[in-house]
């Protein structure tokens, strides 16, 4: 569905205005509307995940490490696909009001693509550099979006998570270096020609939900504070928006899975051209990595 005719529909959870300021500037910030039971079970779920990574010394498919990682001191940049690691996440997304506030968004029908459990950890947790999220899983449109929940308060120092009003409009420069090799960010060239002055940073109190369109340019500082930030991240998108690339972060059970609605009998298709990244098929390590050039594709 193109924004006009999404905006045609009744919303179900959000103001006509906040629909259009998604429209507009490529993300909003929803404040304190998790409850705190699913909060709890969320906080839950996640301390039983990084109890878990105590007994990985090296990171696999599912556990990204730090590099300082030990069993003493945990220390995780990211657990992939948690929907398959414990039901909490995925009972989250198909029973709480996520479902309806997307198709406020995207239209009825709302499918789901991949998931993540981000986290900063205190005191250098690692900046995610500035990047675009479509080129890493392209579409044939461009209405996938990614949910965020903040676990617990969300402060400056904390290394939160920026985006620049309206970049969803504009051009997306490439994400591969001089030399051809995917980076997963904007080259320094690139960042130096944007105006990162007007960046919007999403902090705010506990249960809130950050979403943003798969074309707005973001990225986040270091965590400089003495606690930790988990951001639960889920991507969601139109039923009529079919992936054409391998999914960086396959559900085995999951993948392609109907939150709100039906199936679509056909896809839209977006003319704009999207850059696509390498073969995510024979396994994908993370976006840190990436950036931090401990892999190069």
């Amino acid at each position: 569905m193109t924004p006009e005719q999404v905006l045609s529909l009744p919303p179900r959870v959000l103001s006509q205005r906040q629909r259009e300021r998604y429209f507009e500037d490529g993300f909003i910030l929803l404040e304190r509307i998790v409850p705190d039971d699913w909060l709890e079970k969320l906080r839950g779920a996640t301390a039983t995940l990084v109890e878990r990574s105590r007994a990985i010394t090296k990171s696999d498919a599912v556990f990204d490490l730090e590099p300082d990682h030990t069993p003493q001191a945990p220390r995780l940049r990211r657990v992939s696909s948690p929907v398959d690691q414990d039901p909490v996440f995925w009972n989250y997304l198909a029973q709480s009001q996520l479902g309806d506030i997307v198709a406020d968004l995207v239209g009825p029908d709302v499918k789901y693509h991949q998931s993540k459990l981000n986290f900063k950890w205190a005191k250098g947790g690692e900046e995610v550099k500035w990047h675009y999220d479509i080129p890493f899983w392209p579409h044939t449109n461009y209405s996938p979006l990614t949910v965020g929940t903040y676990l617990y308060d969300c402060e400056m120092d904390q290394g939160p998570v920026g985006f620049l009003p309206g970049s969803h409009r504009g051009t997306m420069p490439s994400q591969y270096d001089e030399c051809g090799r995917w980076t997963g960010c904007l080259s320094q060239r690139d960042v130096d020609a944007t105006d990162l002055s007007k960046a919007v940073y999403m902090v705010g109190p506990a249960g809130s939900v950050t979403i943003h369109n798969c074309r707005t340019l973001h990225g986040s500082p270091v965590n400089t504070s003495d606690k930790g930030r988990p951001l639960l991240l889920y991507v969601l998108t139109s039923a009529d928006a079919f992936p054409y690339t391998a999914n960086p972060i396959p559900s085995p059970k999951y993948d392609g899975a109907m939150i709100r609605g039906s199936r679509a009998r056909h896809a839209h298709i977006d003319p704009e051209a999207c850059e696509v990244p390498p073969d995510w098929s024979h396994g994908y390590t993370s976006i840190f990595a990436l950036q931090q050039q401990e892999a190069r594709m």
